[in-house]
C-alpha cells in the first residue's frame, strides 16, 4: 500500500487522541486532513503543517461545509475517516435533562452519523474505504454517573454494527476502537460540562458528586493502567493497514478485563463490580 496516496479525515484533532493520531499518521506517510471545532485549534493545526477543516459535529451546517471543503481539497476522494470527536457529560441519570442528553448526542452520535452518511457515497463511488470510530469501554459496559456518555457510545456501537452488515458486500470496512483510560484533556472537558449542566447541591447524589469533582480535577492518572494516546493511534493504524481489519479493537487492560467479565459473569455480579468503579 502506498500510504502517500492515502487520505484520511480525522475529527476532534485539537488535543488528545485525535491530535496524536493525526501526527502519527502524517509521519507514517498518510495525507491527513485534521479537523477541529474551534478556529484557534484549526489555526494551531495549520501552523504545524496540517491540512485543516473547521468542523463542529453539533452543527449540520458546519458538517456540510466541511465536507464540501474536503471534496475540493481531495478532488472528491477519501480513503479513510476516523470519527474521533466526542466529549463526556458527567452526572447521575436522574440529573440529566432532556436538553443535556440531546446536546451529548448531537456531538457523539448524530453529528458523527451525519458526517459518515456524507462520506459513504464517496467511498462507494471509488470502490473502497475505511471508517473507524473511537468508541469506549463504556460502549459495552455502563458505569455510574456517566449515563449520557454511556448511552451515546452504546448507540454508536449499535449503529456501526448495523452499518457493517449493510455494507458487507462492499470494500468498505468499519472498525470500533474501544479505549479505556487514556491520558488526554477528556476529564478537563468533562468537568467543564459538569459545571455547566449539573447542580450538585440540588441532587440526592450530592455526596457522590464530591468524589466525582475530585476525580475530574485530578491532574494525574485517575485509575491504574492508564495509557498514552499513542496506544489508540496504534490500533487506528492496524485498522487502516490490515487486509482484514477487526470489527473491534480493545486498547487498555480495563477494556480487555471488562470485555472478559461481561462474557462470563451474571449481570448481578457484573453490576456489583461496576458499582465499585
Amino acid at each position: 500500500m502506498n500510504l502517500k496516496n492515502q487520505t484520511i479525515l480525522i475529527t476532534g484533532c485539537s488535543s488528545g487522541i485525535g491530535y496524536t493520531t493525526a501526527k502519527i499518521l502524517k509521519k507514517a506517510g498518510y495525507r491527513v486532513i485534521a479537523s477541529a471545532r474551534k478556529d484557534e485549534d484549526v489555526d494551531k493545526l495549520k501552523s504545524e503543517g496540517f491540512e485543516t477543516l473547521q468542523l463542529d459535529l453539533a452543527n449540520s451546517q458546519s458538517i456540510q461545509r466541511a465536507v464540501d471543503n474536503l471534496l475540493k481539497l481531495t478532488d472528491g476522494k477519501l480513503d479513510a475517516l476516523f470519527n474521533n470527536g466526542a466529549y463526556g457529560q458527567p452526572g447521575a441519570v436522574e440529573d440529566l435533562s432532556r436538553d443535556v442528553l440531546v446536546e451529548q448526542f448531537q456531538t457523539n452520535f448524530f453529528g458523527t452519523h451525519e458526517l459518515t452518511n456524507l462520506i459513504l457515497p464517496i467511498m462507494r463511488e471509488q470502490g473502497h474505504g475505511r471508517i473507524i470510530y473511537n468508541s469506549s469501554v463504556l460502549g459495552f459496559v455502563a458505569m455510574k454517573y456517566r449515563g449520557a456518555y454511556n448511552a451515546s457510545k452504546f448507540a454508536l456501537e449499535g449503529l456501526v454494527d448495523t452499518l457493517r452488515l449493510e455494507v458487507i458486500d462492499t470494500n468498505i470496512y468499519f472498525s470500533l476502537i474501544e479505549p479505556g483510560p487514556i491520558r488526554s484533556k477528556f476529564r478537563k472537558n468533562a468537568f467543564a460540562m459538569y459545571k455547566k449542566n449539573i447542580k450538585p447541591e440540588l441532587s440526592v447524589h450530592h455526596q457522590d458528586y464530591l468524589a466525582i469533582e475530585e476525580r475530574l480535577q485530578n491532574e494525574g492518572d485517575a485509575v491504574p493502567f492508564t495509557l498514552d494516546s499513542e496506544a489508540v493511534a496504534a490500533k487506528v493504524l492496524h485498522a487502516l493497514q490490515s487486509k482484514n481489519p477487526r470489527a473491534r479493537y480493545y486498547v487498555t487492560f480495563p477494556t480487555y478485563l471488562f470485555g472478559f467479565l461481561k462474557r462470563i459473569l451474571p449481570i448481578t455480579w457484573l453490576d456489583y463490580l461496576l458499582g465499585l468503579v
